[in-house]
This record gives C-alpha cells, structure tokens and sequence, in this order.
C-alpha cells in the first residue's frame, strides 16, 4: 500500500533538477518564466492536497490500529484467500511501516509486521484489501493486468526520462530544437499514465475487501464503516498521487510549448 508521499517522491528529483536549471540565468527565465510560474502553482497545489490526504490517511490508520478486531492481518489474509480457493497464494510479512503490497511475480500477499501480527481494524483494512489484488491477479482484471504491462516501460521511463528531459531543455536553452526534449517528456508521461491506471485498480481492491468483510461477517456494522473509512483515504493518496504526476507533467508541457512559441 504506497502512499502520497511514497509515490511522489519519485517525481521529486525532476522537480528539483529542473527549478535549478530554469533559475541559473536571465536567458532561461525570460524563456521559461510564465509557463513555470503557472506549472509550479499547480505543483504546489497538487503538493498542497496530498499533505492534506496524506496526514488524513495517517490519522485514520492510527485510530483504527487502536480498535480491535477478532483476527491478526495474517489471519484475515489467509480466510479471505482460503474463502477464494487461492490456496497457492502465500501470506508473508516484510518490514517496514506501509509497506504492505500483492506481488503477482510470485503469488505473496506481503503484510508489514505491524498489519502481519496485530488483530486491529486498520490491519484487517489493510490484509482484505492487498488480500482483493490476489481475487483481481486470479480473475484477470483488466486494470491491473495493464499496470502490469505498464512497469518496464515505466521503469524505463523514470529512468531515463529525467535524464533525456534535462538534455533537452539544454538543447532549448541552446536553439537547437525542442525534439529531445519531447521525447523526455513522452517517457516521463509513462509515470502520469500509472498513477492514472493504479486509481482503479487500488479503489476495485478496497471494494472487494468490503464486500468480503461485510458476507464473511468478520466485521462487525462499526468495524466495517471503520474499515471503510481507513480504505477510502488510504486510496484518496494515489488520487493525490496522480495528480502531483499530471501538475508535474502539465508543467514540462508548458515549458516546451512556450519554448516552441518563441522559436517559431
């Protein structure tokens, strides 16, 4: 379960790399200097509404690691799973703090020693809804086979499109055309298109831990609504997510169309 901050921290190095170079001299901010202040704006305000979510998000994920529930997280991963016949997928704990995730490679639902070993309602949340990635991996769902499709070349793209963007706006800064740096931007595109692929994908997961949570009768009507309430900002941080990746990619956009204007 990555969250807001964990998401856009992978957006953050361009950030940085390319607010040093469009403020290094006159040239560069006579060229850049509207479309950034403009792009900056929506990245503060996309910055601004994942604090909000994220802090949300936390808030809730301790008020309800405090209620109890009947079952430890690996103990309501191994029901919802065993309740699925997914006997081959396997329950496992990895360490750190949110850091639970479904790996499709290996068929592991991978629960945080907190959610692994704690019989709470955050943890139930948590273990139902990566538990609801392993019924999507066994139904093919559409969504989450794409953004399984989608992650080499999204390993591509974060690789080298800051790399290929920051040539090319070199190249801008130089006169010699704006093609380099079209292209940086296309694989720096590939993370938007994620984010944008993961929203239904993590928001289908909670829903079928709910419904599994509310026919299995684990959950009391308060454990649910509670668990409820963890899932929906648990998932409202990859909404944030993405739209830090679009404020992002909106502002490399208006940087190269300004900067195609004034060659033109």
């Amino acid at each position: 379960m990555t969250t807001f901050l964990t998401t856009l921290a992978q957006f953050s190095s361009y950030y940085t790399d390319s607010a040093g170079y469009m403020s290094s001299g006159g040239a560069q901010s006579g060229l850049y200097g509207s479309a950034s202040i403009i792009g900056l704006g929506l990245i503060l305000l996309a910055g601004l509404i994942g604090g909000i979510v994220q802090n949300r998000m936390m808030a809730n994920m301790r008020r309800y690691s405090s209620e109890p529930a009947p079952l430890t997280g690996a103990q309501v991963a191994r029901r919802m799973l065993a309740q699925y016949g997914l006997h081959d997928v396997q329950v496992t704990h990895t360490s750190g703090t949110l850091t639970d995730h479904y790996n499709p490679a290996n068929r592991t639902v991978n629960l945080s020693d907190t959610v692994y070993s704690q019989a709470t309602v955050a943890a139930m949340a948590v273990a139902a809804h990566e538990c609801g990635h392993a019924v999507q991996h066994a139904k093919a769902y559409p969504w989450l086979a794409l953004r399984s499709e989608l992650v080499p070349l999204v390993n591509l793209g974060s690789r080298l499109g800051q790399i290929v963007l920051m040539v090319g706006l070199a190249l801008i800064a130089m006169g010699t055309g704006t093609t380099v740096a079209w292209i940086g931007l296309a694989l720096f595109a590939t993370t938007t298109v994620f984010a944008l692929v993961t929203l239904p994908v993590e928001f289908d997961a909670s829903r079928r831990a709910l419904a599994w949570m509310e026919s299995s009768g684990l959950a009391s009507q308060a454990m649910h609504g509670q668990a409820g309430t963890a899932l929906r900002w648990a998932a409202m941080t990859y909404v944030a997510a993405a739209l830090s990746s679009i404020a992002m990619l909106v502002y490399y956009v208006l940087i190269l169309l300004n900067a195609r204007g004034r060659s033109e």
